[in-house]
């Protein structure tokens, strides 16, 4: 196995290499697009020459030497097209780019004969089932920006050092645990937070939150039928339910197009065949792709405190229309939650992690909250996480987990996680020990001093369904006492030292005659 904290430190001086390259072309939230887009295009290239070759194994034949072959070139292309859903022709592959690039001016290598490549994996998959998913995938590459260069000669020569660098990180994807392409995505973020802006860190959740997220619904399981995130930004999350329970299928909705489309590349990447995802690209509020259907699992990290249009059509909504009240126009928090409990199995659990306003705030939001209380029973536990977790915010968050299935006389777990973290740079990180205490804090149901206690629904009621959890975990520390005698023994001392010190200085001044 490949020690991952190497390799992790050798994909992030790639990138940071990469990184430079651009740095003073583009904006760090436009670059990162053409470093993730090439790195997944060499991935992409790669399963196909490993596929083709193993399948010419006893032909004795390359890929490129079977691709001369007339009568086996439409087999071939069936095949690959069949068990990976697209196809690359070898003139096409990373590898014969990089042979291209390292011939110098002898050879072919320019911007134009990289876009008929990128476009040729899409072409592939036209009447396809895979179709829709290679759809549009790299529009945000765009290779004929002015950005890249005003030349086709100055843009291929920015993108040959791009694809040599992308050549050069260590990408032994099956030997190591790093997720590349969303690790990428968080190192880029965190390293460019300042030009990237506040709102890039909302398409990617930490993995040390992902993580916490997966294993609280995929405990006690193996497998979990299917998987389903509303607002799923680069699909990590998605991804990181499936290193604690084999997924059967990933759901998942994404407004954002450019990170739509990362998400894609991170579920191909990830070895997900694409029979075996269906992400959308809509507002999931205002057009819901997934209405007629639940699921096993449900998370999400939504944009916190967003705004909808609250308008009076969602009054009729089935998402909506048994809480009494809409959210509030100016937060949609309790919106994503509505409807991400519309999507939640009987059996299944979901998770969700949000500001702590959801907890206490009133009007709407309490007529929700306490509706899923008191009137269905739904709320199983809240867990407060520290403050400055996130990429782009600050902010405490906490992880509400509802439940379908919980019994009638069942309490509400409150954990206090707050404190269990430890500072990398200007962030926090949950360590793994933070993590195991809270998950199994959590599967034990265990009531822990000044960090955990199971609230009965009486409890919770008679504090008018605040969920504030000060209320409910008492983390005060008392001041030590304070011993009045030894202090005033100690100001005595220090009165006598004084006076010993005024003492001894005015026998030098005598000496000195002044």
């Amino acid at each position: 196995m490949v020690n991952g904290k190497i390799h992790q430190q050798e994909l992030h001086k790639k990138l940071w290499d990469m990184a430079n390259e651009l740095r003073g072309n583009m904006s760090a939230n436009e670059f990162k697009d053409y470093i993730l887009g090439i790195i997944f295009y060499r991935y992409l290239s790669e399963k196909i020459e490993q596929r083709a070759n193993r399948l010419l194994e006893n032909d004795n034949l390359s890929y490129e030497d079977a691709w001369g072959i007339e009568e086996l070139r439409k087999p071939l292309t069936d095949r690959l097209i069949v068990e990976r859903g697209y196809m690359i022709e070898p003139k096409y592959l990373f590898s014969t780019m990089i042979e291209e690039i390292k011939k110098g001016e002898s050879g072919k290598f320019d911007v134009e004969y990289l876009l008929e490549a990128i476009n040729s994996i899409q072409e592939s998959t036209l009447g396809q089932d895979s179709q829709e998913t290679f759809e549009n995938l790299f529009d945000d590459m765009d290779l004929s920006s002015t950005k890249l260069g005003r030349t086709v000669k100055s843009r291929s020569k920015l993108m040959a050092k791009i694809l040599v660098l992308v050549n050069e990180i260590p990408f032994n994807q099956d030997e190591t645990e790093i997720d590349i392409l969303g690790d990428a995505y968080e190192y880029l973020i965190g390293k460019f937070a300042a030009n990237a802006g506040q709102k890039a860190g909302e398409f990617y959740t930490p993995q040390e939150v992902s993580t916490v997220l997966a294993k609280i619904v995929a405990l006690d399981k193996d497998e979990i039928r299917d998987v389903y995130d509303p607002t799923c930004g680069s699909g990590s999350l998605l991804l990181r339910v499936n290193k604690e329970a084999k997924v059967g299928k990933f759901y998942g909705q994404e407004l954002n197009s450019t990170t739509y489309n990362l998400a894609r590349m991170n579920m191909l990447l990830h070895e997900v065949h694409h029979s075996r995802f269906d992400i959308q690209n809509a507002d999931t509020i205002e057009e819901p792709q997934h209405m007629d259907m639940t699921f096993e699992a449900v998370v999400a990290n939504p944009p916190y405190s967003s705004k909808w249009s609250s308008a009076k059509k969602f009054e009729q909504d089935e998402r909506f229309s048994g809480y009494g009240k809409l959210a509030p126009k100016s937060r949609a928090d309790y919106v994503f939650v509505q409807h991400m409990i519309h999507h939640l199995a009987d059996n299944g659990t979901m998770a969700v992690v949000l500001p702590h306003g959801v907890l206490f705030r009133g009007g709407a939001e309490e007529t929700i909250r306490k509706y899923l209380i008191k009137d269905k029973n739904y709320l199983d536990a809240v867990i407060g996480l520290p403050e400055n977790l996130f990429y782009g915010t600050g902010i405490p968050t906490c992880i509400l987990i509802y439940k379908k299935c919980r019994v009638e006389d069942d309490s509400v777990l409150f954990i206090d996680a707050s404190k269990g973290f430890k500072k990398v740079g200007n962030k926090n990180v949950l360590r793994p020990e933070n993590i195991e205490k809270i998950i199994d804090t959590y599967a034990n149901r265990r009531e822990i001093d000044k960090y955990s206690h199971n609230a009965t629904l009486e409890e919770i009621e008679e504090n008018d369904y605040n969920l504030n959890i000060p209320r409910y975990v008492d983390t005060f520390e008392p001041e030590p006492r304070v011993d009045i005698d030894k202090v005033t023994t100690r100001l005595k001392e220090i009165d006598r030292e004084i006076a010993e010190i005024d003492e001894e200085i005015d026998g030098y001044l005598k000496e000195l005659g002044l």
